[in-house]
């Protein structure tokens, strides 16, 4: 298998924490490869003959992070490469991947050295080269500017700018077919392309954006800045040589295998999810240690000398010592304490981001739609009444290939329907905003518990369907208010629900979402109970322990609980588990109701 030199972009990019992220997600996707039963395995049985395999050589960009790159071996890793394994091994075809310069690959597929692109942008021009499949991704194609720079809306902002892009990309023939007016500066990675934009180098530069984050994060760039404006949303798929219309449809029909079965999403999830902060390195921990510990190590031996020393004249002042050492101690437990809720807050921060750009992409068609569904449904009701007079006097007659007495019947409920899942759209990008909305940390007299269950269990409708076939919530009527934020508490609940989901061996056990008063506690409780695979008995002590997780394989990092205690305690209330193993897991929420509500 042919591979880029050990220093290429895509492989410095693959570093760190998020290279172990990698390779955990990697490892899981090819543990669920060997265990599906409907696969067979490459390693048959000694006599048994295996199936014949049809061998191709698929190419593909070697810094095109995270969709497709080299990692720090030198291995194709990537959302590409995974989905690639996963289509190849469901429709039969062994694979070997080629990654390398992007202009190299689309040569070797024109000259037949590889049969198939894993990852091409569709246009009209490229279509009468070569066959696309129907598309893996939709890629948002942005503007990079130096920070400071003048902001640019669209590509048309561009003429006469000198504009970095990616040689043989989409970009590159975008600008030259569409825009003549631009001064087009090819680079053969997008590593390069970034590199010498930070640097000074020409105007702006043209990529897709969630690549171009990437790089410029693992890269260190950070003057450089991309537009919140999308500059192009191109569709990205497969890529095979003109003709090839087998190799085509076998790609085709194992890609649409793969998303029905779930493991697309999987695979999604895992590549292309929020860009998370990087924690701190060896070098930053060691320095913060030595500042933290050194300076107290000093104080601890000064003080330790001098009680030695005085020790028979102020033994009441040893004694007030020791108390104020032990104070200071717990500060240090508080203080380690705060650092991780910190890291917790900077990812709800970016996901707070991320929720905030994505609601407002989506309202906006979606606001359009509304608004021409509700004038569709007014200019139907007008327009019966003609067309049936028409139908009368000239006899049943067609629209749109459908004749007008089927239309009749059936039009008004496919508007209505359309127009209930316009405002259910609506409905749950709105629970996103205000899941992620940045609100004053104060608690608030008046919560209703019930209205945060059903906001959290909204908000994870979709995991939950996926999930599970039995998905129950009982709210109990009449429960007094409590004293809290909401939007906190709808963080504890869809992390609980979370962990429910994916407790579950199968969809045919169930969840059950309830809220009820504890009299004898005076306090309102909130409990998720699952039937899943359940906790040891050793491990139910530590589930809210910074980092502790039964999840490590499967990418858990062991603070969704630790959060959701502390917002717990925040709120004067206890978060409590119940599990056996084998017998699922019950969570609940305790909280005290407000005094004068107890009263």
């Amino acid at each position: 298998m042919h591979h880029a030199d050990a220093d290429s972009p895509g492989r410095r990019a693959a570093s760190g924490q998020h290279l172990l992220r990698l390779a955990v997600a990697l490892g899981c996707a090819l543990a669920l490869a060997l265990a599906l039963p409907t696969v067979a395995d490459d390693r048959a049985a000694p006599g048994a003959r295996a199936p014949a395999r049809q061998r191709v050589i698929v190419g593909g960009d070697q810094s095109y992070p995270p969709y497709e790159f080299l990692d720090q071996q030198g291995r194709p890793a990537g959302f590409n490469v995974d989905l690639t394994r996963a289509v190849a091994r469901t429709v039969g075809l062994e694979v070997e991947f080629r990654l390398g310069r992007w202009a190299d690959m689309r040569r070797a597929l024109e000259t037949g050295e590889i049969d198939a692109l894993q990852g091409m942008s569709f246009s009209e021009q490229r279509a009468k080269e070569v066959d696309f499949t129907p598309p893996s991704l939709i890629v948002h194609h942005a503007i990079f500017a130096r920070r400071g720079d003048r902001p640019v809306r669209s590509l048309a902002d561009l003429a006469g700018k000198e504009v970095l892009v990616l040689r043989s990309g989409i970009m590159h023939d975008t600008l030259r077919r569409e825009h003549p007016d631009v001064k087009v500066v090819p680079a053969d990675t997008h590593a390069d392309v970034l590199r010498q934009l930070a640097a000074g180098k020409h105007d702006y530069a043209v990529m897709a954006k969630l690549p171009g984050l990437y790089l410029v994060r693992e890269m260190g760039l950070s003057n450089l800045t991309a537009m919140d404006q999308p500059a192009a949303v191109e569709r990205y798929g497969y890529a095979v040589r003109r003709g090839n219309e087998a190799l085509a449809a076998r790609l085709a029909e194992g890609l649409a295998i793969v998303r029905n079965t779930g493991e697309y999403q999987s695979m999604s999830e895992a590549w292309l999810g929020v860009l998370e902060p990087r924690g701190p390195t060896v070098q930053q921990v060691l320095r913060w240690g030595a500042f933290v510990l050194v300076p107290l190590v000093l104080l601890l031996a000064t003080m330790a000398a001098w009680s030695r020393t005085l020790h028979r004249q102020v033994t009441l002042r040893t004694a007030d010592l020791t108390r104020e050492i032990a104070e200071r101690r717990q500060k240090e437990e508080e203080l380690r304490s705060n650092q991780q809720q910190l890291l917790q807050a900077d990812k709800m921060a970016a996901l707070g981001v991320l929720v905030s750009g994505v609601a407002h992409e989506i309202n906006n068609p979606n606001g359009l739609i509304l608004l021409d569904l509700q004038v569709l449904d007014d200019v139907l009701r007008d327009a019966t009444p003609i067309l049936d007079a028409h139908a009368r006097a000239n006899g049943d007659y067609t629209l749109g290939s459908l004749r007008w007495s089927r239309l009749r019947e059936a039009m008004p409920s496919m508007v209505s329907d359309a127009l209930d899942a316009s405002r259910r759209v609506k409905r749950i990008v709105e629970d996103l905003k205000d899941f992620a909305r940045q609100e004053s940390p104060e608690l608030r007299d008046g919560v209703s518990v019930d209205e945060v269950a059903r906001t959290a269990a909204r908000l994870v409708e979709a995991l939950v369907k996926k999930s599970t076939e039995r998905f129950e919530v009982a709210l109990e009527r009449g429960l007094p208010p409590v004293r809290g934020n909401p939007q906190r508490l709808e963080q504890v609940l869809v992390n609980l629900l979370v962990n429910a989901c994916q407790a579950l061996p199968g969809r045919s056990h169930g969840i059950r979402l309830r809220t009820f008063l504890d009299a004898g506690r005076g306090a309102v409780c909130v409990e998720v109970r699952d039937e899943g695979v359940g906790i040891e008995a050793q491990h139910l002590p530590r589930l809210t322990d910074p980092f502790f997780t039964t999840k490590r394989d499967r990418g858990g990092t062991g603070l969704g609980l630790a959060v959701s205690a502390g917002i717990v305690k925040e709120h004067g209330g206890t978060l409590e588990f119940e599990s056996a193993p084998g017998q699922g897991t019950a969570a609940r929420v305790v909280l005290p109701v407000a005094r004068e509500e107890a009263a």
